[in-house]
């Protein structure tokens, strides 16, 4: 079969690989439908560093999302996966067995996988459970920290979204920043109560006072650099951030050390496969069956950009557009 690999140059290249064999105890064969191209796959692709501990794959195949029909169940995999539409996410629970997403075909344990509604389209969702999943894990981690409400740095963004959808159910009040109006407006149409342009005249003091009366104190960041210089000085005390994305590229963060005294704050780093929720078995079982539950939420569906064939992987790694959509890999195109 026909597959993404990545070199020992940290290059893409188009492989004919053995097809799978029958999944092994635990694991679904699944035929792939499509996978979209996560910032994650570009990140981990020119960062080898950040992608130390990821789980790997047969071949050499890459990718971290995708979706497709479940072909062949193992021994110990519930019946309802059979014949199902499913959203997959390679990086949650690790096997010597796994076959890549970027193929006709992957093998993935069952724990990397949620079954779709047959209501939804299977490539609506093909960048979607890395977002859904990690939303939920930082959930729950800042819940157990007792925080009051969030505030997401790009609120916009498919994992800002995610945390909307899940806030939302569980009650959570959250403060989403988006960078322009137009984002603005989408997210306010789409039921989000609080929502900043970081581009007005008035943020700063619409800022300090909106997290301020949502006690929010767990910022969940996706953009560091600037933005993170400007609302450090206006953030609750006690306040932590917890870095996940690199929108804002190179620009640093600086902040008086005075801040972290008189403020208390925190900033660490937010892996979701390091978080309890992933790490934990029966944690992960129980997250992946609450995001079954909610999964046909609108706010979960994967943007869907221009799609490609394995063949043209250069133009869709350099594929970009404003409005966030994603490049889509389709095996069948």
């Amino acid at each position: 079969m026909k597959a993404i690999c990545v070199t020992k140059t940290r290059q893409l290249e188009v492989r004919e690989v053995p097809s799978p064999a029958s999944p092994p105890d635990g694991h679904i064969l699944v035929d792939i439908a499509a996978a979209a191209i996560n910032h994650g796959d570009k990140t981990f692709l020119s960062r080898p560093t950040i992608a130390a501990g990821l789980k790997t794959s047969l071949n050499e195949i890459w990718g971290a999302s995708a979706s497709g029909r479940v072909r062949e169940i193992g021994n110990g995999v519930p019946a309802e996966f059979v014949g199902k539409n499913v959203a997959l996410y390679r990086s949650l629970t690790s096997s010597p067995h796994i076959v890549g997403l970027w193929s006709e075909q992957a093998v993935v344990p069952c724990t990397s996988a949620i079954i779709l509604p047959d209501s939804v389209v299977v490539e609506d969702y093909s960048g979607s459970l890395v977002n859904a999943i990690t939303g939920y894990a930082y959930l729950e981690e800042v819940l157990s920290e007792g925080c009051g409400g969030i505030i997401v740095t790009a609120g916009a963004s498919a994992t800002g979204l995610a945390i909307a959808a899940i806030a939302r159910r569980k009650q959570i009040p959250v403060l989403a920043l988006v960078r322009s109006e137009q984002a603005g407006e989408i997210l306010r149409r789409s039921g989000a109560e609080h929502v900043l342009c970081t581009n007005a005249d008035d943020f700063e003091r619409h800022f300090s006072s909106l997290a301020g009366q949502l006690g929010a104190t767990a910022v969940f960041d996706g953009v560091g650099g600037e933005l993170i210089n400007r609302i450090a000085p206006l953030l609750p005390s006690g306040s932590t951030v917890s870095f996940y994305g690199f929108l804002g590229g190179a620009s640093p963060i600086s902040i008086p050390s005075v801040l972290f005294v008189t403020k208390t704050l925190e900033m660490k780093g937010f892996s979701n496969f390091n978080s309890v929720t992933v790490k934990d078995a029966g944690a992960l079982r129980g997250a992946l069956a609450y995001l079954e539950g909610i999964i046909i939420d609108p706010l979960f569906r994967t943007q869907c950009g221009e799609r490609f064939s394995f063949d043209e992987i250069e133009d869709a790694m350099a594929y970009e557009t404003r409005h966030g959509a994603r490049a889509v890999l389709v095996p069948k195109l």
